[in-house]
């Protein structure tokens, strides 16, 4: 007996490094090799952007203290988060339970009967014995199925880690997106103030004029008409306001309508000095947390592979069993112990068929896993293109928005004058206030919009995650 348990120990030694099934790496034709898809971004050449690294916490490239502050609140105290969170602490503790199996087991069991001679003719009470036993058995994984199960199971908790990630990315953006648009709803409603201001000076001037003899009923009934429109405004607007304020409160892990009552009269949304740094496809993809998420369950899919080849092999443990068996007056005598030592072999010949069918299962949700990961790359870098040229026509737009309204003010102070000094009619005066009003409208909310598209490139960029 000696020397089998000890050609058994002999041949676990020699196989211990032996694992069936592919060893893990990213396969050459892979999305994310190909050369366009590491290199710089085709929509990142504009100078609002720079080829630098993103910075881990991008939005304090703002240099707005509030921002930082509620950003670290709602990174520690989001629901969302605090799911992920529970769903990564799930999937540790079923790599443990798969680790687990590669450990020693034990089973211990006992039992009594009553045993009494048949056809003697008497009535006899019988004889009474008992079984006791402890059994062991440790698991060689010659074939590494338990390993490759291991594998599996870390590449399915480094995908929900991944997972997690992708929520601190979300939430970090969608922090600075409900800032940013509390701030510029104050920003809009100040510029509709102003126009506001303007139009009931000239519903002023028009009252003065009608009582003069200059002017008449029907323009100090448009006067008025044009300040009821602006001044309807102002609900929307405040609405606007309200929402993003409830939406940053539950983002935060607040009710809503324990909002920071400072934003409610911010004045100024974050604004971005300086180009912003983009990185290239290579370091995209490799800080993408649902681009690392697939690829982990990428690597969890191959180890599968191994799992299921390992069922062609025998499944073999080294076990024991010691314990006494006899009749209970005889109870712990050196007769009663028995002790018992060799492999136990698992190996399920019929179902070979069944195993390769499994097998090529495995390889197919492999590739399946893949396509998946080559899919995450490209939308990815689709995701990532659009938002930067997103983000750059609308710095062109807004120039053009703000040249376009600083001509407007100018016309509307003109018309003003030349109206009030009778050089012009009153039809021309409310034109060219309404120009004014549309380019105030389209300014503040195009500065609304760019600072929401720069959002929208931290996100793509997937940046904000680390810790």
């Amino acid at each position: 007996m000696t020397r089998c348990v000890l050609a058994i120990l002999l041949a676990a030694s020699a196989s211990a490094c032996t694992t069936v099934g592919p060893n893990y790496s990213l396969p050459d034709r892979a999305a994310a090799n190909l050369p366009a898809a590491q290199g710089a971004f085709d929509s990142g050449h504009d100078k609002a952007f720079a080829d630098v690294p993103l910075p881990d916490h991008w939005w304090r490239l703002y240099g707005d203290a509030r921002l930082d502050g509620f950003v670290a609140e709602a990174l520690a105290a989001n629901t969302d988060l605090r799911a992920a969170d529970a769903n990564l602490a799930r999937a540790d503790a079923v790599v443990r339970e798969v680790a687990a199996g590669r450990a020693l087991g034990t089973t211990l069991s006992g039992g009594a009967t009553l045993a009494r001679p048949y056809g003697t003719g008497t009535s006899l009470p019988g004889t009474v014995g008992y079984d006791l036993g402890l059994g062991l058995a440790y698991p060689l994984d010659l074939s590494g199925k338990i390993r490759r199960g291991i594998e599996a199971a870390r590449g399915d908790a480094e995908a929900v880690a991944a997972a997690r990630d992708n929520v601190r990315v979300t939430v970090a953006a969608e922090v600075a997106r409900s800032y940013a648009a509390a701030c510029s709803a104050n920003v809009t409603l100040a510029a509709n103030n102003r126009v506001l201001a303007t139009q009931r000076r000239t519903l002023g001037v028009t009252q003065r004029l009608q009582r003069g003899g200059r002017g008449t009923a029907f323009d100090v009934t448009r006067a008025n008409a044009a300040v009821d429109q602006s001044a309807a405004l102002i609900p929307a607007i405040l609405a606007t306001r309200t929402a993003a304020l409830y939406r940053l409160a539950t983002l935060m892990g607040r009710p809503p309508a324990s909002y920071p009552k400072d934003v409610e009269v911010c004045a100024t949304p974050p604004v971005m000095a300086r180009p912003m740094p983009i990185g290239d496809g290579a370091a995209l993809i490799r800080r993408r947390p649902d681009v690392r998420a697939a690829e982990r369950s990428l690597a969890a899919a191959t180890a599968r592979i191994g799992v299921a080849t390992a069922d062609l092999y025998p499944q073999i443990s080294l076990g024991g069993s010691v314990g006494f068996t006899g009749p209970v007056s005889a109870f712990g005598s050196g007769d009663a112990f028995h002790i018992g030592l060799g492999p136990l072999i698992s190996w399920s010949f019929p179902n070979r068929p069944v195993v390769r069918a499994r097998i090529a299962q495995a390889g197919a949700s492999a590739d399946a896993a893949l396509a998946s990961f080559d899919g995450g790359v490209l939308e990815a870098l689709r995701q990532t293109e659009t938002a930067l040229s997103a983000y750059a026509r609308e710095r062109d737009r807004n120039a053009a928005l703000a040249r376009a309204r600083s001509s407007a003010a100018t016309a509307a102070d003109q018309a003003g004058k030349l109206y009030r000094f009778g050089r012009t009619d009153f039809l021309s005066l409310l034109t060219a206030q309404a120009a004014l009003a549309t380019a105030e409208a389209n300014l503040t909310a195009s500065d609304a919009l760019l600072v929401d598209r720069q959002v929208d490139v931290f996100k793509a960029l997937g940046g904000g995650w680390q810790g």
